[in-house]
């Protein structure tokens, strides 16, 4: 006697998606903002922390290796923007292919920060030991007065 065999599709034939990887790369590269802060930069990016401190938010930036002449912070708006440029000593003085081998990543980095509850003139920024710290004061929060109006 015959069975009866369900009807299926080939689903990994339908699975399979021919762009998921360049839908991935452009995903990574113009990565989705998360919460008030926001990743831009692309595909290099360094590593930070932010902290409430209370009154202020301290955020700490990883930059091993970049001096403080290589590090650029600009205010647009209510946007902070964090960038640094490391260029390659390969590129700039062995040109007779001397390297074994290149590891080190080399170009401009960049970051952007919502700084719309910051309190703009007060930001303070310190490197110390490849670490940059911004003191980012939050602005007073403005309390909502209650009043009766008056029917006319």
């Amino acid at each position: 006697m015959f069975g009866l065999t369900p009807y299926r599709r080939n689903q990994q034939a339908l699975a399979y998606n021919p762009f998921r990887e360049m839908e991935e790369l452009q995903r990574r590269f113009f990565e989705e903002p998360f919460g008030s802060f926001y990743r831009t930069g692309g595909l290099a990016e360094f590593k930070t922390d932010i902290t409430d401190q209370g009154d202020s938010y301290l955020l700490e930036a990883d930059l091993p290796g970049f001096e403080k002449e290589d590090i650029h912070l600009g205010i647009d708006g209510n946007l902070l923007t964090i960038s640094a440029e490391r260029h390659s000593e390969y590129e700039n003085k062995d040109k007779k292919g001397n390297y074994i081998s290149c590891e080190r990543s080399y170009g401009t980095y960049s970051r952007s920060f919502d700084i719309s509850n910051i309190d703009q003139e007060g930001i303070k920024a310190k490197l110390d030991k490849g670490v940059l710290k911004l003191t980012l004061p939050k602005k007073p929060e403005v309390v909502p007065t209650q009043r009766q109006l008056e029917i006319e």
